[in-house]
């Protein structure tokens, strides 16, 4: 990772100024062509849905079992990504649509909205890439920075990972559960079974409607129309944990310690979403299939932006990041993914804990470059 700059207090509040110049400007100026955009793209998931599903029921011919699968599979990922992920973030709870708003919706995962809004939006946003803090950091399962103590079950993490890529809105709800907090004491067991019921609920209601109620309806389709749904999911499944791992855990992420963050300011936060968090190279239609994840540097500074502004602000955010020599990491999703698998196999093995953060390791595949000569930013030199 190229050398941060040592920011002066001044160039910081500067720094976050202009950041949060960007906010206002694009904030202020939404207005009914955004609204037409979220509007648009539910009513395209609901027809790619309704479309996937009638062709599944014609699936004795191979042609339409495919066509079907895939047509879900969109559908699925948009709920999933570009609309879900980012209602939910109360992107769109400027326009008062009770429709399309983060306290009323609920989407076609197993997770359900208001456990992931917590876990999601308050403590991962909040608590970016620090040990202790962020609990996505490797979900607690994955070994995905040196810093991080090795114990001999990270051995097998290049299978539970691709097991987890698989499952993962299974995964992803049985961890927001926090059961790993019952034993300790830090969570009342009434509290674990609550969220847990929450759950159960949720996943019920999922597997009836795809793998019961569908294919029963189906008749003598019953079995592909079920395979097709559950290769649907699968995909989305896949997809999903792609894209957050691609935006979190490729080289030249950098991961903090609470002590770095104490008294944190406004523009040491937008620094720290900015090292944290990397971009993934790509058109339009791959961005709106990412939920614009794929700008997940534009995302963890602004999470609550509508996502389809993204790509307009990101020239905007990179060309600050130049200015002020901070690292803007972003690659093409071939490069980012395969750092993050070759991450997930080499940290499976022993390794140091506790080196100097990944200030001294190789760039990501492409950054704004730093100034010459510049020292990481006092606060963020190194991972106790």
């Amino acid at each position: 990772m190229p050398a941060v700059p040592e920011l002066t207090p001044e160039e910081l509040e500067e720094f976050g100024r202009e950041l949060d110049r960007i906010r206002t400007e694009v904030m202020t100026s939404l207005g009914e062509e955004d609204a037409r955009y979220i509007r648009g793209l539910v009513a395209t998931r609901r027809g790619l849905e309704v479309a996937g599903r009638a062709l599944l029921f014609a699936s004795w011919l191979p042609p339409a079992w495919l066509a079907g699968t895939a047509a879900l599979a969109t559908a699925k990922i948009l709920d999933n990504m570009e609309i879900g992920h980012n209602v939910l973030h109360g992107q769109w709870d400027w326009m008062g649509d009770p429709k399309i708003h983060s306290t009323t919706w609920e989407w076609d995962i197993v997770v359900p909205a208001d456990q992931w809004k917590h876990f999601h939006n308050l403590v991962h946003h909040t608590w970016t890439n620090v040990f202790g803090k962020d609990r996505d950091i490797g979900f607690s399962a994955i070994r995905i920075t040196p810093e991080q103590p090795w114990h001999p079950i990270f051995l097998a993490q290049p299978v539970y990972t691709a097991l987890l890529a698989l499952f993962f809105e299974y995964g992803v709800a049985i961890y927001d559960a926090e059961l790993e907090r019952v034993p300790s004491g830090r969570m009342d067991l009434k509290e674990a079974l609550r969220r847990l019921r929450g759950v159960a609920r949720k996943a019920r209601r999922q597997i009836v409607k795809d793998y019961v109620a569908f294919p029963l309806l189906a008749g003598p389709a019953f079995l592909p129309v079920l395979l097709g749904n559950l290769t649907a999911n699968m995909i989305r499944n896949v997809w999903a944990h792609t894209i957050i791992f691609c935006g979190h855990f490729p080289d030249g992420a950098v991961f903090f310690t609470e002590e770095q963050i104490e008294n944190e300011t406004r523009g040491e936060w937008y620094l720290r979403q900015i090292l944290g968090s990397c971009n993934i190279k790509g058109g339009r239609l791959f961005h709106i299939m990412t939920g614009n994840l794929s700008h997940q540097i534009e995302h963890h500074l602004f999470p609550d932006m509508p996502s389809n502004r993204y790509a307009q602000i990101a020239p905007r955010v990179r060309a600050l990041c130049a200015r002020f020599g901070v690292p803007y990491h972003t690659g093409s999703l071939l490069r980012q993914a395969g750092s993050v698998w070759k991450n997930i196999l080499r940290l499976a093995f022993p390794g140091p804990a506790g080196r100097p953060e990944r200030a001294t390791e190789p760039a990501a595949p492409e950054t704004a470059p730093a100034a010459e000569g510049g020292a990481v930013h006092g606060r963020y030199q190194a991972v106790a």
